[in-house]
């Protein structure tokens, strides 16, 4: 009994997957709308973009006042706290002046409402401080733009690399199909005696390699749509099909050349200048600050009420002279940092123009790859055609039409991995030069 339940759950668990499994139709408008909603990268570019814009909002500080409020209750003997409290409540008289009284004064209880107020009015190094966070966000919203096209780019190559695998898997299939053809006319020559029985066993071990082949690009179909699904954030993980084939992408760059208005590179401009800033802050900070402040206070002897009041306001200048040279090394590693962002900016700028330099050249390697493997193509097509008619008739022989198969087989490989190469350096120029 036990046997039989193991079966019927072993089927369930079948169906489940197939259902599972089931295959998808997907345009790249849609991978790269689902992508742009969910892909978890450009999440969290996104937040480091926020985190950044909360770090310049911090730096308001410096302009803005600091405004506080509190409520104190307090009980005393003490005769200092005494008497301040009743002269903050406005309560105290002549008779309060007595000796006894100032010593050993009865409890009193105070309730103060207190609201301070502190206005910065000169803080050099907290303007400039301003400024770098500021620079900071800029390098984060551009580098999140770039990450947006960097993400552009990998969804398209992802995207041609189901069409490859779909590609490659119609090859094989029509290969075995033909295969299966011809280890059918083998065995019916072998029965007639016209075929020797090593010519049919490889004729088998040919329809054997194109079967494993065959699984092996059906297993790439699966890594391609998992790899879409990853950059869709979609956990489903269906095989997915797209609903257009690969062809070969014609596009004219024209003269397209490197610009630094690039967002990766405006993003490693924007970090230099945040550096630049941070240098002047450290500078500034030998200088003296200005800020005045201001209190409101309410006193009386019951809670939350104020039947006496009084205010204070000023103004604070205050200058730190030297603080054992600690400014001094901050202001020379700043420095440092400023000078290295600038080598790392001209580096990166130098590394990006060869970069693209060697796009350009890849991009025509594929375009005379692509015409090459095109020819190739219907020269092979043509020889098999040759032998496949000449077989039929018995006049080939099944070495000679097998190779023929093969070279086909791998001509039409080799023509749609040509393709996939010239359009993914072709996306690639585009991301470059962008």
């Amino acid at each position: 009994m036990m046997k039989y339940i193991f079966w019927i759950l072993i089927f369930l668990g079948g169906s489940f997957y197939a259902q599972a499994q089931e295959t998808i139709l997907i345009s790249k408008a849609e991978v790269i709308a689902k992508a742009n909603e969910n892909n978890n990268t450009l999440k969290m570019a996104e937040q480091d973009v926020l985190a950044a814009l909360g770090d310049y909002k911090q730096t308001n500080a410096t302009l803005l006042p600091n405004i506080g409020i509190s409520h104190t209750g307090i009980a005393t003997t003490n005769p200092l706290m005494a008497f301040g409290s009743k002269l903050n409540q406005s309560i105290l008289t002549s008779g309060d002046f007595a000796p006894d009284l100032l010593n050993n004064p009865s409890q009193i209880e105070d309730f103060a409402t207190r609201v301070e107020v502190q206005q910065p009015l000169i803080n050099f190094d907290g303007i400039f401080q301003r400024k770098a966070a500021k620079s900071k966000y800029n390098a984060t919203r551009f580098q999140s733009e770039r990450t947006q096209e960097y993400m552009s780019l990998e969804i398209d190559k992802a995207y041609m690399q189901l069409q490859l695998a779909y590609k490659t898997v119609a090859v094989l299939e029509k290969a075995k199909e033909a295969a299966v053809e011809n280890k059918r006319i083998a065995d019916n020559s072998f029965k007639q005696g016209y075929l020797q029985k090593s010519d049919v066993l490889a004729v088998q071990v040919r329809v054997g390699e194109i079967e494993n082949q065959l699984q092996y690009a059906k297993s790439n179909i699966q890594n391609a749509s998992n790899y879409l699904s990853v950059l869709m954030d979609d956990t489903t993980y269906a095989i997915l099909q797209p609903t257009d084939s690969l062809t070969v992408t014609v596009n004219d760059l024209g003269q397209q050349e490197f610009s630094e208005n690039r967002a990766d590179i405006q993003a490693m401009t924007s970090a230099s200048e945040a550096y630049r800033q941070m240098n002047k802050a450290d500078k500034m900070s030998f200088l003296p600050r200005l800020n005045a402040f201001g209190t409101y206070e309410l006193h009386d002897d019951e809670i939350f009420q104020g039947a006496s009041n009084g205010y204070l306001f000023g103004a604070e200048l205050k200058w730190n002279i030297l603080e054992g040279g600690k400014r001094f090394g901050k202001a020379q590693k700043s420095k440092a940092e400023y000078e290295k962002s600038k080598i790392q900016l001209e580096q990166y700028t130098a590394e990006s123009q060869v970069e693209l330099n060697r796009a350009k050249r890849s991009l025509q390697d594929a375009k005379n790859n692509l015409e090459l493997t095109a020819l190739a193509l219907e020269q092979s097509k043509e020889s098999l055609r040759i032998r496949t008619n000449r077989f039929q008739q018995g006049l080939e022989k099944t070495t000679d039409l097998l190779m023929a198969e093969t070279q086909y087989a791998q001509k039409q490989l080799e023509y749609y991995s040509t393709i996939f190469q010239h359009n993914y350096a072709l996306a690639y120029v585009q991301f470059l030069t962008k």
